[in-house]
């Protein structure tokens, strides 16, 4: 964690500065709840022919643009659509952080020094305020294939208040996630198209045969 204060004359000074410097780089966790599926909210009744379970990690920031309950409804919402691939919600953590503002925003160096503090379990989903990446996205997946200069945030979703048809991006992201592919396709109605739209939440046998397999050998989604 980098940590910038001044040099000054006197040694208590230089102590004092120090100090401050340090207490405003602070990252804690604030709060962990754990919520297992039968206190999880369902759109549906349980999934049939489900082969394998999910367990999220769920962050958000004291203070910031996401409320618990919009998290936790997000989450729920994705997830459903998952379920198509035979995957269901198993349980998930709920991690609130308390850290400075900058800390909020999607931005490589940053979001790793979080990512490297925090030290969850994956697939971990950070709801964010706004990306601070150019060229800017509202959600955005980085998995095992494209995180070799940024190993700590490896299964890990960003997901920004501003994201459209927020359920479906979501669920978008963690495919590629659970997937390790960053691949599109550009066949109606398909969840991974690269422009999400209310309409496009179908998934193929192919795409979900290459979630669980990769998913399991990852060590991301649990066999039944």
């Amino acid at each position: 964690m980098r940590t910038i204060f001044r040099l000054l004359p006197w040694v208590i000074g230089s102590a004092l500065v120090f100090h401050l410097a340090i207490a405003q780089e602070t990252i804690t966790v604030a709060e962990r709840e754990l919520l297992p599926a039968d206190r999880l909210p369902r759109r549906n009744s349980a999934p049939r022919n489900t082969t394998h379970q999910l367990t999220l990690t769920l962050v958000y920031f004291t203070g910031g643009a996401w409320s618990r309950d919009a998290v936790v409804t997000t989450a729920m919402n994705a997830a459903a659509i998952l379920e198509q691939c035979g995957v269901r919600l198993r349980q998930v953590e709920l991690v609130r952080v308390d850290a400075p503002t900058r800390y909020r925003y999607f931005d490589t160096p940053v979001s790793r020094e979080l990512a490297r503090a925090l030290q969850l379990a994956k697939p971990a989903i950070y709801f964010v305020t706004d990306t601070r990446r150019r060229p800017a996205f509202d959600a955005e997946a980085i998995g095992r294939g494209n995180s070799g200069t940024r190993p700590e945030l490896a299964d890990s979703v960003w997901v920004t208040r501003a994201a459209r048809d927020v359920n479906i991006a979501l669920a978008h992201e963690l495919v590629h996630v659970l997937a390790n592919s960053g691949a599109h396709v550009e066949q109606p109605g398909n969840l991974m198209r690269d422009e999400t739209a209310p309409d496009n939440t179908r998934l193929t046998a192919a795409q979900c045969d290459q979630l669980r397999s990769v998913g399991a050998e990852n060590g991301l989604l649990r066999r039944e």
